[in-house]
C-alpha cells in the first residue's frame, strides 16, 4: 500500500508541476515529461534484459551449490544471527544460503551477483509467506537490509573517482581516501535498518550474542579497510577489484569442486537452476518498469529541484554550513535511481573537483547507500508483493540515517 502511494505521488506531482510550468510559459515541458516517461520504460525493460542473463548464470551457480552442500554449510554457520533476524525461517531452509550469499555479494560491492541471489532469497521466503500479496516479516527485514546498503569495498565509486581525477590532472591523488568513511556510514545505516525493523517487529536482539559477533566484525572490517587505504591510489583500486574478482571465481570454482567431490552431475544443476532466473526476469520488467516511469517523470518535472533549493534555505535559515548541499541530491538520487546518482556523482566531481569537500562526500553517499525504490519494485515484484508493510518506512529511516552519517564523517575526516 505505501509503495503505491509513493508511485501515484510521484506522477500527481509531476503532472502538477508541469501544469505549473506551463501556465507560466514553458510549454516545452509536457515534450520532456513524455520523452522521460519513454525513456524511463525503455530503460527498466533493457535492465530487467539484462540482468536475465546475470540470473541465470548465479542461480544455476547456486543450485549447483546447493546439491554440493556449500550453501547449507554457510547457512549453518550464520544460523545463530540469522534465527534472531528472522525467526519465522526455520533452520536449514534454503532462503537462510540465499540470504548469506546475499549477503557476501554486497559486501564485495559484487550488484550483478547480489541481485539474482537476492530475487532467489526472496522467492523462497515466499513459500513461507501465509499471505503472499503481503511482504511477510522476515522478506521487510531482508529487503530493507538490502536497501541499507552494506558495503565493504565500494570499488566502482573508487574506479569514477581514479578516472575523473585523472582528467583533472591530479598525480598522486588517493582515490581510495574514502574507504574508512564510506564503511563507517554503510555500517551506520545497517544498523538503523536492523533496528527500526526489530522495533516494529518486536524482535529480541539486544543480546550479546548478536551485539558481541556484530562488533566483531564491525571491528575487522575497519581495520581491513584501513590497512587498504594507505595503499598508492592505483594500487588500492587494483587490489579492490582484484579481491573481488578472486571472490567470485572463488565462490565458482568452490561450487564446482564440491559438486564433483559430491558426484552430482555439475552440468545438469546449473541448467536446472539457470532456467529459473529467465522467469524470475520477465516478472521483474512490469514492476521495474512502473516504478522507473513515475521517478523519471519527477525528475523532468523538475521537483528534485524544487526539492533542493528548499533544503537550501532552510539549511541558511538555521545558520549551519551549506558546504554539503552540492552532494545532497546524489543522495536524494540514490533512493529513487542508481543510474541517476552515478550521474549525478560525476557531475559534482566534475564541478567542484574530485579532491573538494563536495566531491568527497558525494562518494561516500554513493558508495555507502541503496536505491531503495529499485530494490523494492524488483524483490517484491519478483514474488508478486503487493503490501511491503513498513518496509519502506523502514527503508527511508536507514536511508535518512545513512545520509547523515556520511554528511557528518565527511566532516570528520575532510573538512
Amino acid at each position: 500500500m505505501a509503495l503505491n502511494i509513493v508511485w501515484i505521488g510521484f506522477f500527481a506531482i509531476a503532472l502538477a508541476a508541469a501544469c505549473v510550468q506551463a501556465l507560466q510559459g514553458d510549454l516545452a515541458v509536457f515534450g520532456r515529461l513524455v520523452a522521460a516517461m519513454f525513456d524511463a520504460a525503455r530503460t527498466g525493460f533493457d535492465v530487467a534484459l539484462g540482468l536475465a542473463g546475470v540470473m541465470a548464470l548465479w542461480l544455476g551457480l547456486l543450485r549447483v551449490g546447493e546439491r554440493a552442500g556449500m550453501v547449507e554449510a554457510l547457512a549453518r554457520a550464520a544460523a545463530p544471527l540469522l534465527r534472531r533476524l528472522f525467526p519465522g525461517v526455520p533452520t536449514g531452509h534454503p532462503a537462510q544460503g540465499a540470504m548469506v550469499m546475499n549477503v557476501s555479494a554486497n559486501l564485495l560491492g559484487l550488484d550483478n551477483a547480489a541481485t539474482p541471489l537476492g530475487l532467489k532469497a526472496m522467492a523462497e521466503l515466499q513459500t513461507l509467506n501465509p499471505q503472499p500479496a503481503a511482504a511477510s516479516d522476515a522478506q521487510i527485514m531482508f529487503i530493507v537490509l538490502n536497501t541499507a546498503g552494506l558495503t565493504l569495498v565500494p570499488t566502482s565509486v573508487i574506479a569514477i573517482r581514479q578516472g575523473i581525477a585523472m582528467r583533472q590532472g591530479l598525480a598522486g591523488f588517493n582515490a581510495a581516501d574514502i574507504f574508512l568513511p564510506t564503511l563507517l556510514a554503510t555500517l551506520a545505516s545497517v544498523l538503523a535498518a536492523v533496528a527500526a525493523v526489530a522495533v516494529v517487529q518486536r524482535l529480541p536482539l539486544w543480546r550479546w550474542r548478536v551485539l558481541l559477533p556484530a562488533g566483531l566484525f564491525a571491528a575487522a572490517a575497519a581495520a581491513l579497510v584501513a590497512g587498504v587505504a594507505r595503499l598508492p591510489p592505483a594500487r588500492a583500486a587494483e587490489v579492490a577489484g582484484a579481491a573481488g574478482s578472486f571472490c567470485i571465481l572463488a565462490i565458482v570454482g568452490t561450487f564446482i569442486a564440491a559438486g564433483v567431490h559430491r558426484r552430482i552431475d555439475v552440468l545438469d544443476a546449473f541448467v536446472e537452476g539457470a532456467k529459473e532466473g529467465f522467469g524470475v526476469a520477465v516478472k521483474i520488467i512490469a514492476y521495474l518498469v512502473a516504478m522507473l516511469v513515475a521517478i523519471g517523470l519527477f525528475r523532468a518535472a523538475g521537483c528534485m529541484d524544487y526539492v533542493m533549493r528548499a533544503l537550501a534555505a532552510a539549511v541558511a535559515a538555521l545558520g549551519l554550513d551549506t558546504a554539503f548541499l552540492p552532494a545532497l541530491p546524489v543522495g536524494l538520487m540514490k533512493i529513487l535511481s542508481g543510474s541517476g546518482a552515478r550521474a549525478l556523482l560525476v557531475d559534482v566531481m566534475q564541478a567542484h573537483g574530485v579532491d573538494s569537500f563536495a566531491g568527497r562526500l558525494a562518494a561516500i553517499i554513493q558508495g555507502s547507500t541503496e536505491t531503495t525504490f529499485y530494490v523494492l519494485a524488483v524483490y517484491c515484484g519478483s514474488v508478486g508483493v503487493r503490501d511491503t508493510r513498513h518496509a519502506l518506512g523502514c527503508a527511508l529511516f536507514a536511508d535518512a540515517v545513512g545520509i547523515a552519517a556520511a554528511i557528518g564523517l565527511a566532516y570528520l575526516f575532510f573538512r
